[in-house]
């Protein structure tokens, strides 16, 4: 029992560190997942008035959940605080499970993000890795009286409190920057029109269709092969999935870039030759008011390079940036419009820059790193 409850203990400790370290490296993405989470239940009429404020406490409960993983699993390891320790990872597993299981059985949301976008799992492995999980943390509870101290006296509560500061140092540098390792479609060398194809081996999803037609009151289905006579009168059509596709949505496919007009320009824009800017601006009243945005995206395009912003709020968007840089002449910059939720992926940072270069992403900067373009 002593062997299996130290292996138990090991494995779960190295997998909740490296779930939180994998997820800390961008925080935005958790709290993206817990949102989708959120909305999913409120359309549903589960506690509309909780879900709302969870969605607006959603960062701050993915810092959390990210901290608890890492330092749990630092505390197992050290064997640190066991009880209280093997309870609260119990806690945590039996909330992981429920989540997978609804992602699973629901089909309402495609993943549950437990590795973020690095480690992508389908909805029956993150389901099936959860149920390991939770029979070891069964295992380490009830056998934790074989777990010993790895270090005496207050080592392990000096360890414990380094790795609290260090992944809460962690996840405030990438929310001040962007993520350390960018493992979404929009990463540097990436090229968006390609993603924006469906894959090669995609197999679509099949269909076949139903006929509703009636007859003196009455309605009844149809297949195309056994169509009723002209007695019945035609009500509707209906179309039904019969087998479900893979890999048949592109990793690109919800970003769209339109005009004022709502005319859709992203291929056009995309195929800019030479190099260019995107500024993408996700929330105008988070801005910083430095205006350290306006600044560079001003004085780009007062240097001749071709800049567009792109915003989910057009209007608020052109009055902030139709002014000077700092001084001098307003500049002409192009705003175009994204949706909000496509927004969320292209750009971590309330702020991002990317210098593209034709349809390829060159570089990327956030937040105030994106004076460091005009270097």
């Amino acid at each position: 029992m002593n062997l299996v409850v130290n292996i138990s203990r090991i494995l779960v400790g190295i997998l909740f560190i490296f779930s939180g370290l994998v997820k800390a490296i961008d925080p935005l993405g958790l709290a993206f997942k817990m949102q989708e989470f959120f909305d999913v239940w409120a359309a549903e009429g589960i506690m509309k008035g909780l879900m709302h404020w969870l969605n607006e406490q959603a960062l701050m409960f993915s810092i959390l959940m990210i901290t608890l993983e890492v330092v749990l699993g630092i505390a197992l390891l050290l064997g640190w605080r066991t009880k209280t320790v093997s309870w609260l990872l119990l806690l945590m597993m039996l909330f992981f499970t429920f989540l997978t299981s609804y992602v699973l059985f629901s089909g309402k949301i495609k993943a549950c993000g437990c590795f973020g976008d690095c480690v992508p799992l389908t909805p029956i492995q993150t389901f099936v890795k959860d149920i390991v999980l939770l029979v070891l943390v069964l295992i380490i509870l009830s056998g934790r009286k074989y777990i010993s101290p790895l270090f005496r006296g207050i080592g392990n509560g000096i360890i414990f409190l380094i790795s609290l500061l260090g992944v809460l140092a962690l996840q405030w540098y990438v929310l001040k920057h962007l993520p350390i390792k960018d493992c979404l479609p929009f990463k540097a060398g990436n090229n968006i029109l390609e993603l924006r194809k469906m894959p090669a081996d995609a197999i679509p999803d099949k269909y076949d269709y139903i006929f509703v037609y009636k007859k003196a009151g009455e309605h009844k289905e149809f297949r195309v092969d056994a169509l009723p006579d002209s007695t019945w009168e035609f009500a509707e059509r209906k179309q039904i999935l019969v087998e479900k596709g893979k890999n048949n949505v592109p990793l690109i496919n919800d970003f769209v870039l339109k005009t004022a007009s709502g005319n859709d320009t992203t291929e056009a824009i995309l195929n800019t030759p030479g190099a260019y800017y995107l500024l993408y601006v996700k929330d105008i009243s988070l801005l910083d008011k430095s205006g350290e945005d306006q600044r560079v995206a001003g004085l780009l395009a007062a240097g001749g390079k071709q800049i567009y912003i792109i915003s989910s709020e057009r209007k608020n968007t052109e009055e902030r940036y139709s002014k000077p840089a700092t001084s001098g002449e307003p500049v002409n910059i192009t705003v175009l419009n994204c949706d909000a939720t496509a927004l969320k992926t292209a750009a971590r940072n309330n702020v991002t820059l990317y210098l593209m270069e034709g349809p390829v992403v060159k570089n990327k900067w956030g937040g105030n790193d994106i004076k460091n373009a005009l270097q």
